[in-house]
């Protein structure tokens, strides 16, 4: 374990959580946006997006001993996923993208949804702001020490 092994986790975890930041930003921008995609000449609504994390580094076996050794390699984003969950229908025939129904598909973002991943995103964030400060602290009491 090398002496900087704290000041990478820490890094990975705030290039982690500012991208899920960003995806959730980009949600909650096109929460409204209907004409997001063209799929066989037709106009798909935006998909929300969610970003999925993994462990760096690792095998599995690797995985199950540095837990058991209570130690860490950081976190990586292994993708960013579309929701597939169904569009919402609108009745609305006076809407532009409306079918011959009079329904609009509307984006599958739900803004409170929204809301939570960015207020669980961003307190990751500050916790690993914390962690990367106490590493950095505790590194300047010990050469402290050597004085």
């Amino acid at each position: 374990m090398s002496i900087f092994n704290s000041f990478h986790i820490s890094a990975s975890g705030l290039t982690a959580n500012r991208l899920r930041m960003d995806v959730v930003s980009s949600n909650i921008a096109n929460a409204n946006t209907t004409r997001a995609q063209l799929v066989n000449g037709e106009w798909v609504p935006y998909r929300r997006k969610s970003v999925e994390l993994t462990q760096t580094g690792v095998s599995p076996f690797e995985q199950k001993l540095q837990t058991a050794m209570n130690k860490g390699n950081g976190v990586a984003v292994s993708q960013i996923k579309k929701d597939p969950t169904p569009f919402p229908l609108t009745y609305d025939p006076t809407h532009p993208d409306a079918d011959e129904n009079g329904y609009v598909r509307l984006p599958n973002v739900d803004p409170i949804k929204e809301m939570v991943d960015l207020m669980s995103a961003t307190r990751s964030y500050e916790a690993n702001v914390t962690a990367l400060n106490s590493s950095k602290n505790m590194f300047m009491k010990a050469l402290e020490i050597g004085r």
